[in-house]
C-alpha cells in the first residue's frame, strides 16, 4: 500500500532523513520517499498503517503532519 502525507517544517535533506528514519521504524513500512520542497512523504507499507503512528513518528523527528 502507498499513502501520501504532508509534513510541515522540513527545509533540508537532514530534515528528510530524520523523518524518513522515524517513519521507517513503524511496523510494516517497507519504504519512505521524502520530497523536501513540497513536504510530501510517500510511505509504502505491507499493510495499512495508522495515521496516528505516522503522526507520532513525524513528531518524534521534530516536525508535524499538515492538517
Amino acid at each position: 500500500m502507498k499513502r501520501s502525507f504532508v509534513v510541515e517544517g522540513m527545509t533540508c535533506q537532514h530534515c528528510a532523513a530524520s523523518v524518513s528514519e522515524e517513519i521507517s521504524e513503524i511496523g510494516g513500512v517497507v519504504g519512505v520517499e521524502v520530497d523536501v520542497e513540497s513536504g510530501r512523504v510517500l510511505v509504502t507499507s505491507e499493510t495499512d498503517i495508522d495515521d496516528a503512528a505516522v503522526a507520532g513518528a513525524v513528531d518524534d523527528a521534530g516536525y508535524r503532519l499538515a492538517s
